[in-house]
């Protein structure tokens, strides 16, 4: 069976860079609150803050299992897409895409409006990003994401494999385009400033991962490590996790992906990776590989996929390194720093788990590798459902229902027969 909660083989590098901080208390004894938020990522987050803005009064609890910045949230690549992914842009049906599009820009004004009243420093720049193919399967995909941007209006620079060294260094890509709309951060830094920016009356417990639940009278009874706490409402914003503690188990699962990150690079080295020296790529196959140059002079690479569990790290890291060293050749014989794991929440048709699944119960999850500005809105807008306002976007409709996946062993089995297709498919943009 799944964990209940992730427990990582390794350190978020992300994380590793930052200043210690002192984490905030576990959960102890016999507590009681309105509503009991789990995961403090940014849908939960997202939803503890609009919680406490709709109903000042309400004691809101956030636990986590581990520590602000050490968890899924500080685990990203650090892309903030302010449009769709390219798995679900649909150029086919431009005014539901637009609405998903004015949503998710907002979401992300609140994002940079909270770090900014942080007064944290926090590396979190309108960088844009690049979308980039080097053999027919990602050019293929390429043309239908410009389809997509150009049904919808959104400007984008197209850009040749001498345009892609010029600015990026490299000369691993035949093709790709760049678009603005997307913020680049440090995501352990980001998150980090998010949960020291909720209001006091926000209670957040660190280190107490929820291990089950079960309906009470006038509510939920929910037993972490070193207490249980009582609440009238219970919100799980864990994603993938979620599916562990009984709920969404038809639609949810976890896969595992991993990002390598080098040391600060000589000047000599940086000064011959290309013009920009902020940026991100993301790939054109969902198999493919995902790589940032950090305004410090790291580079990362993100890439590899295992269905449920972590995979050897020895294996992990000699792997990222060979993505690495085709796309930048000068490094080889180089190693990274830091390589870490992280779990994605993953649904079959790329939509969410999202609303209240029974009386007092809500759920966000199932975000596709993108939960960082969606999963800031669907937290806020589920806070907004709790409190029945009635001009709540129809999420359903926006962006679709997670749909039913089969049981194990047979997800499992279908997972691999597909990523094997897919990988072989897409094996140009490893």
């Amino acid at each position: 069976m799944a964990n209940v909660y992730p427990s990582y083989k390794t350190l978020c590098g992300w994380n590793a860079l930052l200043p210690s901080r002192t984490p905030n208390p576990v959960l102890e004894g016999d507590q009681s609150a309105d509503v009991v938020v789990v995961g403090a990522g940014f849908t939960g987050v997202a939803c503890a803050r609009q919680w406490q803005r709709l109903s000042s009064h309400s004691r809101v609890v956030v636990i986590d299992s581990s520590e602000v910045g050490e968890g899924n949230p500080g685990r990203n690549s650090g892309f903030l897409l302010e449009i769709a992914l390219a798995d679900d842009a649909d150029p086919t049906s431009t005014q539901r895409m637009e609405a998903c599009n004015q949503l998710t820009r907002a979401a992300m004004r609140e994002i940079a409006e909270d770090v900014k009243a942080s007064g944290a420093s926090v590396d979190l720049q309108r960088a844009g990003t690049y979308r980039a193919a080097a053999g027919t399967a990602g050019i293929e995909a390429l043309g239908q994401y410009q389809t997509f941007l150009d049904a919808a209006g959104l400007t984008y620079r197209r850009l040749d494999h001498r345009d892609l060294e010029r600015e990026l260094g490299t000369r691993f890509y035949s093709a790709g385009l760049f678009s603005q709309d997307c913020y680049l951060a440090q995501p352990a830094a980001l998150i980090r400033s998010l949960v020291a920016s909720l209001p006091e009356s926000i209670d957040v417990y660190e280190n107490s991962p929820l291990l089950g639940f079960n309906r009470v009278k006038n509510g939920w009874l929910l037993r972490c490590p070193a207490g249980e706490i009582r609440s009238r409402i219970l919100v799980l914003a864990n994603n993938a996790f979620a599916k562990a503690l009984g709920v969404a188990r038809p639609r949810l699962s976890s896969v595992f992906t991993y990002a390598g990150l080098t040391p600060v690079l000589e000047p000599d080295v940086l000064a011959n990776l290309g013009e920009n020296q902020n940026w991100g790529i993301l790939p054109m196959h969902r198999l493919g590989s995902t790589l940032r140059r950090t305004v410090d002079g790291r580079l990362l690479v993100r890439s590899l996929h295992d269905w449920e569990r972590e995979g050897d790290s020895t294996a992990v890291r000699r792997a990222l390194l060979d993505r690495l060293t085709r796309r930048f050749p000068q490094l080889t014989g180089r190693d990274f720093e830091h390589v870490w794991g992280g779990a994605v929440g993953f649904t079959y048709n790329a939509a969410p788990v999202w609303g209240e699944v029974e009386p007092g119960l809500f759920i966000a999850g199932g975000c596709n590798g993108g939960g960082t500005v969606k999963g800031t809105l669907f937290g806020k807008l589920l806070a907004d459902l709790a409190h029945g306002d009635e001009t709540v976007p129809d999420v359903e409709a926006l962006f679709g229902r997670a749909s039913w996946m089969p049981p194990e062993p047979l997800r499992r089995v279908g997972f691999q027969v597909k990523a094997t297709i897919e990988s072989w498919q897409g094996r140009q943009e490893r």
